[in-house]
């Protein structure tokens, strides 16, 4: 499942949210297997990561219409193209779910939601010339929701009904849209308490770098015919059909 380096040799990729966690994680795989990467996130990590690997990157949230396009101006001045696109997310608001105020679901719809829509508007048009995908950073709560994160999941299985919308009118141009539902997943899975991980299958957490290889996977071309999906990467722990 690994691209060779000289297979995706000139190929561009964007990672907004790339400071921490998968979507730093990101950055490393795509550089490793030859990208071109530009990142972004709001503490300057993925700058700072994009840049010792060779890439670009700036300081910006993926909730502002002027950082995202910032970011898109960078790939494309600095390297001519973009090829893929990585859109990773922070934590919104936690609590009873009559608890979350109306202005902590609007956060969300901006963090989860329209962080997608609004990159999509504006990396389209470079995405039409290379034939690229899009790859979102989902949750495995979108289809079976819990009371943890109650923004997130709800929020994410609205990302769903969009990724099959944008697949559906884009791919006659051969642009592709996916999103990577995780389940438990850390830096380091060997931190994690048993205790947390009973109830899944391969009784383990995921580590970042193995989200990653799928993240890849998804915006190469190995997967050239996989679009509109919700892919489940949470070690079974899915229980619906």
């Amino acid at each position: 499942m690994t691209e060779t380096p000289s297979s995706a040799s000139g190929k561009v990729a964007i990672v907004v949210g790339g400071g921490s966690g998968i979507g730093a994680a990101c950055v490393r795989e795509f550089a490793a297997n030859g990208y071109r990467v530009v990142a972004m996130s709001p503490s300057g990590r993925a700058r700072a990561l994009a840049e010792s690997l060779g890439g670009a990157g700036l300081d910006g949230s993926n909730t502002s219409t002027e950082d995202l396009r910032a970011c898109v101006d960078l790939a494309v001045s600095r390297y001519g193209r973009v090829d893929a696109v990585v859109n990773s997310s922070g934590h919104a608001a936690r609590g009873p779910v009559l608890e979350i105020t109306d202005e902590q679901w609007s956060e969300g719809v901006d963090l989860y939601l329209l962080n997608v829509v609004r990159m999509a508007r504006l990396v389209t048009p470079h995405l039409v010339a290379s034939g690229g995908a899009i790859v979102n950073i989902s949750t495995a709560g979108a289809f079976e929701p819990g009371p943890m994160f109650p923004v997130s999941v709800t929020m994410r299985a609205a990302l769903a009904s969009f990724t099959k919308l944008y697949a559906n009118e884009y791919g006659p141009q051969g642009i592709r849209m996916n999103n990577v539902l995780t389940g438990l997943t850390k830096d380091d899975p060997s931190v994690v308490p048993a205790e947390w991980t009973s109830g899944i299958p391969l009784r383990r957490a995921q580590s970042t770098a193995e989200a990653a290889r799928i993240v890849r996977f998804l915006a190469g071309e190995e997967s050239a015919y996989m679009t509109g999906q919700n892919i489940r990467v949470d070690g079974g722990e899915t229980k619906s059909v």
